[in-house]
């Protein structure tokens, strides 16, 4: 029989249509997100983006599949990870694997490293990961399509999110960074939050370091990886830009601490415009500073006896 996803399966206005069981889960809300703006990408498909068809039922018109498949944790910083496959569609007579071939460079360019967020406010990030398989004829239809593999990560919900340490200097890379970049971004130390924002710098210590320094005191060194999201590539470049020049002009960090201001020193600060915004962040970021070892009480030395043996 004929199958049409506009009139059973999913219709963009209608989330009501789409999955069976509990439509508020978090899983379900990323499908409907994810449907939501394939069918507004991608025109053409007049709103047919649905599930993998049941047997027996027949794909028609261009049209989009969207199939779930592994979920992993990834980090307790990044959340879990889960893999969709969307598998546009066209007709041999509407350009077949040419058509395939635009949409997918479409789809890849608009979903790669973008933030969706859904109707709860929360939000999620998608990363093109490749097609591990070669363009294929649907039997049932004879469309021609193509498996697009996107992994989406998606933050731990606040209740699951490791508790942030009270440390000055993290406090003072974020009064730092704010005061940098202004008041429309947001900045958010170790984990990502559940619905962060679509201009954001995450800021995540990565190690930690004690080295003498003389006899009366310690060079403390730590490693920071900067990520920062924005809405475009061009103003998350400018953001990054901004952020490793001025650690090279101040140089200097004021740490609010019991006594009063001290300072961390930029040591070192390197950007890569190339990197992975979520996951593996683009700045990296030494910080030191000298600090003056503490006096250990230890029992006076009274006397020394030496007696000379001679053979």
């Amino acid at each position: 029989m004929q199958y049409s996803m506009s009139d059973a399966a999913y219709t963009a206005g209608n989330p009501g249509s789409m999955d069976t069981g509990n439509v508020g889960s978090l899983s379900a809300r990323i499908r409907q997100t994810l449907k939501r703006r394939l069918a507004e990408e991608i025109p053409a498909w007049n709103g047919r983006v649905g599930d993998i068809p049941a047997p027996g039922e027949v794909l028609s018109g261009p049209c989009a599949v969207v199939a779930f498949a592994e979920e992993v944790p990834k980090s307790a910083w990044a959340g879990y990870r889960r893999i969709i496959h969307v598998y546009p569609y066209a007709r041999s007579e509407d350009g077949g694997a040419e058509q395939v071939e635009a949409w997918s460079a479409q789809l890849i360019a608009a979903l790669h490293q973008a933030r969706l967020e859904d109707d709860e406010g929360g939000a999620f990030t998608c990363i093109y990961v490749g097609s591990r398989e070669c363009d294929r004829i649907d039997q049932a239809s004879g469309m021609i399509t193509r498996s697009l593999r996107f992994a989406v990560y998606v933050p731990e919900p606040a209740d699951h999110a490791p508790a942030i340490p009270s440390d000055p200097w993290m406090q003072a890379m974020l009064d730092w960074t704010s005061k940098e970049l202004g008041k429309d971004w947001a900045v958010y130390a170790d984990v990502w939050p559940r619905g962060y924002e679509n201009q954001t710098v995450l800021w995540r210590l990565a190690g930690s370091s004690t080295s003498a320094s003389g006899t009366n005191a310690l060079e403390l060194r730590k490693q920071w990886i900067g990520h920062i999201v924005a809405s475009g590539e061009e103003e998350t470049r400018l953001a990054v830009t901004r952020l490793v020049e001025q650690f090279g002009v101040q140089a200097r960090i004021p740490l609010s601490i019991a006594g009063g201001t001290r300072y961390a020193t930029v040591d070192e600060v390197s950007a890569d415009l190339q990197a992975d915004a979520y996951l593996n962040g683009q700045i990296r970021l030494t910080l030191q500073q000298r600090i003056r070892r503490s006096e250990v009480d230890a029992p006076l030395m009274q006397a020394i006896h030496h007696k000379r043996v001679l053979e």
